[in-house]
């Protein structure tokens, strides 16, 4: 979107991602499948340089189970607000002189230009919204551990070996000469 032709009202954008579109996402994304995926989207010049972006994001992706690798599904239903600011002022690190950005939430973002993404900024959102590990509901971490071999540990009910055992063993036995 080209920011010098957006009038003072602003411009609102309908995005709706095709089947190709959805499925290179769901490739970069690393979902398994990404059912569809819409946005609604607001771009509003406001003074001082700032373009706010603000939008609602809908979509169904399916992603593989951390535990089982088994098929998740999620539906997503999100609101976001992004602040974008034209020449904003960089400060560079003394020591590397690379480009150091303000980390407060509501700082804006940095605008080269006046070309704005917006399709680059609801993919943006998508990855942002999506379950970092999604989990199967029910599936608990003991349910896809290896079970212990030959049945029951010897030992005390309640007390386990402990997981360098061995090294310890190993520590206490005479060496051989040096």
């Amino acid at each position: 979107m080209d920011l010098e032709r957006l009038g003072r009202t602003g411009a609102a954008l309908d995005i709706v991602a095709s089947e190709a579109e959805c499925a290179a996402l769901a490739k970069r994304f690393g979902f398994l499948d990404l059912k569809d995926l819409a946005a609604r989207v607001t771009v509003d010049l406001q003074l001082g340089g700032q373009v706010v972006v603000e939008g609602r994001l809908r979509g169904k992706i399916v992603q593989a189970c951390v535990l089982t690798l088994e098929p998740v599904a999620q539906e997503l239903d999100d609101v976001f607000r992004i602040v974008f600011k034209k020449n904003l002022a960089e400060e560079l690190d003394p020591e590397s002189g690379e480009a150091v950005l303000n980390a407060q939430a509501d700082a804006p973002e940095p605008l080269a230009g006046n070309m704005l993404d917006v399709g680059e900024i609801v993919a943006e959102q998508l990855s942002l919204v999506a379950e970092p590990y999604p989990r199967r509901p029910g599936v608990k971490l003991e349910d896809v551990l290896p079970k212990p071999k030959g049945g029951a540990r010897r030992g005390a009910p309640g007390q386990q070996r402990h997981p360098f055992a061995g090294l310890a063993a190993l520590r206490d036995k005479p060496r051989r000469g040096r």
